[in-house]
């Protein structure tokens, strides 16, 4: 792993930015891309960029489940609000939270990422390990997935919505083996509510407990944190 310590998310994004732009560069053609409030720097920095995605595909991590694409909290307005708009990709993949058979949208989605591997997948972490939707206890070697969300991320995404009865109980995700498959993984985590999980993410051992642990296993890992989100680090980076 390799952990760059910032300031502030600002500089974050644009450290972020910088791996996206060196991806780019080396030829990357697919990007897997996170939602959340963590990438948004990241992505500020994209936009205001002159790189070109005409060419080039995206694929999304994950969809609330039970939301239309067209809704204010949906994923895919997420995408298109921060990055699509300004910055539009030949093909942008996204579960399709309407999708009501899971058999199905979990196939067809795992078929989306079989046909575009993906060159760089950023990602976020929640306060309690999980990556993408990948809650505590989920099975490593599953691909795309319906997922319950613990109660965790539900009071997390909360402040999202008028109230906390709004919030989806489900969502559709690439799973942990999904998000092992691609080229290079950039991971971004800010402030202090973070430290815990960065901590057992890098140091602590590979556990289903810790679902960002199993990032350990990949060779190719680029984690951006800020002094906060670092502050429980034992060793230095």
């Amino acid at each position: 792993m390799n952990v760059i310590i910032v300031k502030d998310r600002t500089e974050g994004g644009r450290k972020g930015f910088e791996v996206f732009q060196n991806a780019y560069r080396n030829g990357a053609k697919v990007f897997g891309l996170a939602t959340g409030s963590t990438p948004v720097t990241t992505y500020e920095e994209l936009t205001k960029s002159d790189l070109d995605f005409s060419q080039m595909t995206s694929v999304n991590l994950d969809e609330y489940v039970g939301l239309a694409p067209d809704h204010p909290q949906s994923y895919h307005y997420f995408m298109q609000k921060h990055l699509f708009d300004q910055k539009p990709f030949a093909h942008s993949y996204v579960p399709d939270g309407l999708n009501s058979d899971a058999e199905a949208e979990m196939k067809r989605y795992d078929q989306v990422i079989a046909d575009n591997p993906i060159d760089l997948q950023i990602l976020g972490l929640g306060q309690n390990g999980h990556i993408g939707f990948n809650e505590p206890g989920t099975d490593p070697a599953l691909g795309t997935h319906k997922v319950a969300l613990t109660e965790s991320t539900i009071k997390a995404n909360a402040r999202f919505f008028k109230n906390e009865d709004e919030v989806p109980r489900y969502a559709y995700s690439m799973g942990i083996a999904s998000i092992l498959t691609s080229k290079h993984i950039l991971l971004e985590a800010f402030g202090p509510e973070k430290a815990e999980a960065v901590k057992a993410m890098i140091e602590g051992p590979i556990t289903t407990d810790v679902p960002a642990s199993f990032l350990q296993q990949h060779n190719q890992v680029t984690i951006i944190i800020d002094e906060a989100a670092a502050s429980q680090l034992s060793e230095e980076y």
